[in-house]
């Protein structure tokens, strides 16, 4: 029976335990060493991935990654695999050496070669700088347009109250006119009324002639 992969630990600094080599031996690289250089010689993963389907929930990552069209390799092994191995409870509270060596033999043991999980690893990562690069892109179009929006509604807003301020004013000076008017012309009613009872006070004991917005009388007045 195959053993699981958290079986196969592996030592952290294995050269610390064996004899001191010859100078001419060069020292063995260690497990971090190794997986830094496997890094470095992997090729770029291309131009930014282009997104075949929409995304419907942002939040999900897995449907970014699909989007992307990033699948796993014939072997099973990615990048996410290797995270959750990572914070298992087999290796997770391991010396960060061991559980790189662990790894490592996990995917020597199902033939996973290092290099296709750094070009998961880079591909997801590319694949997340490009999605957000679409989202701020998307954000800086919806802000340019709203802000336009906001402009134009503002003009009109200022039109609007120009306007009303303007017919406001209009109709105050139209009643401003119009008292003027009606002023004068009651200073002359009563230049009227005061002549008509001069007139009629001849004729009269008690004056029927009202000056100024008194009510007439009731009754007619009794000639003298």
């Amino acid at each position: 029976m195959s053993k699981k992969w958290y079986n196969l630990f592996v030592s952290v600094d294995e050269s610390s335990h064996r004899p001191e080599e010859s100078e001419a031996t060069p020292p063995t690289p260690s497990a971090a060493q190794t997986v830094a250089d496997i890094a470095r010689s992997v090729n770029p993963v291309g131009p930014p991935p282009t997104f075949a389907g929409t995304v419907a929930n942002p939040t999900s990552f897995a449907e970014i990654y699909a989007a992307a069209e990033i699948h796993p390799p014939t072997h099973g092994f990615t990048i996410e695999k290797v995270g959750d191995m990572l914070h298992s409870e087999h290796i997770r509270n391991l010396p960060r050496d061991v559980k790189k060596s662990s790894i490592l033999l996990a995917l020597e043991s199902v033939g996973a070669p290092v290099q296709d999980i750094v070009q998961d690893a880079m591909k997801r990562d590319q694949a997340l700088d490009t999605f957000e690069s679409v989202q701020e892109r998307a954000l800086n179009q919806l802000e340019a347009q709203k802000t336009q929006e906001n402009q134009e509604i503002q003009a009109e807003i200022d039109r609007l109250l120009a306007d009303h301020k303007a017919r406001i004013q209009a109709n105050n000076e139209q009643v401003a006119k119009e008292k003027e008017r009606f002023f004068a012309w009651r200073l002359k009613k009563q230049e009227e009324e005061q002549k008509i009872a001069d007139s009629v006070s001849y004729f009269v004991t008690e004056n029927p002639i009202t000056g100024g917005n008194a009510a007439p009388p009731a009754q007619p007045p009794k000639p003298q």
